[in-house]
């Protein structure tokens, strides 16, 4: 399977600009032959603009028919990063998936909210995780802040997930901590984690915890082939989830 990230930063609060941003970028991904195509958190927007209200996408129509039209045009799968959509008067961190003939696979709220920067007072934290498959592989999308908290990603590897997304807008003096965490939970669940972040340093990590590619500070569509058959054998060397101790081990 072939992937493309798009890291990329938006102009705060400049909604069309960066429509037309991501336009450029997925085209260029296209051009690549990706498969899959990765976007950041909150890329339509930037992190975060405020008042909120005067930039959410109501019911996230203008975004799904953006990324259902480029998945179908371009005969790809677009994992969409996140916008602010407001659902009712509520207004959620959401995430959607498109395939390749533009259907809806799925839709995610960020689940947990980042006190630190006063999500909590703006967005509605989502209350389910998610899965879907992408050619055939079971996948599953979290969040940025979502990648500390080891419980979710080790439910999802339990289900059966192999490609774990991570939409992030992750600042860089914290960039330690991102690098970190991505590898271990690949390393804990044996999956491939792909994380994305508009600030940098963008990730593809494979289920032994290898880094095979990372992106720097600027602007880049990082393209990467993944073999998928990896899994199974590190999982069949390995045995980590039949050596569980269930019963203290139980998320």
């Amino acid at each position: 399977m072939r992937l493309s990230m798009l890291q990329f930063r938006s102009t705060l609060g400049a909604v069309d600009e960066n429509f037309d941003h991501a336009a450029r970028l997925i085209a260029r991904a296209v051009d690549n032959r990706a498969d899959v195509i990765v976007m950041p958190e909150l890329w339509s927007t930037g992190y975060y603009p405020t008042p909120i209200e005067n930039y959410a996408d109501v019911d996230g129509q203008r975004t799904k028919k953006f990324l259902s039209g480029s998945a179908r045009n371009g005969g790809v799968n677009i994992v969409g990063g996140t916008v602010i959509v407001r659902d009712g008067d509520r207004f959620f961190n959401r995430n959607y998936v498109f395939d390749r003939e533009g259907q809806l696979r799925t839709e995610y709220d960020k689940t947990h909210l980042f006190s630190m920067a006063g999500e909590e007072k703006i967005f509605t934290a989502g209350a389910r995780l998610t899965s879907f498959d992408l050619d055939g592989v079971k996948c599953s999308t979290i969040v940025c802040y979502d990648i500390r908290f080891p419980e979710l990603s080790r439910r999802l590897a339990l289900d059966g997930v192999e490609i774990l997304f991570v939409a992030a807008a992750w600042s860089l003096r914290r960039l330690e901590h991102w690098q970190l965490i991505n590898r271990v939970r690949a390393i804990e669940n044996q999956m491939f984690v792909c994380a994305v972040n508009s600030a940098g340093h963008s990730m593809m990590i494979d289920p032994w915890g290898e880094v095979l590619i990372e992106g720097g500070a600027e602007e880049s569509v990082l393209t990467v082939e993944i073999e998928l058959e990896r899994i199974k054998k590190i999982r069949s060397a390995m045995k980590i989830f039949a050596d569980r101790h269930s019963d203290l081990d139980h998320v």
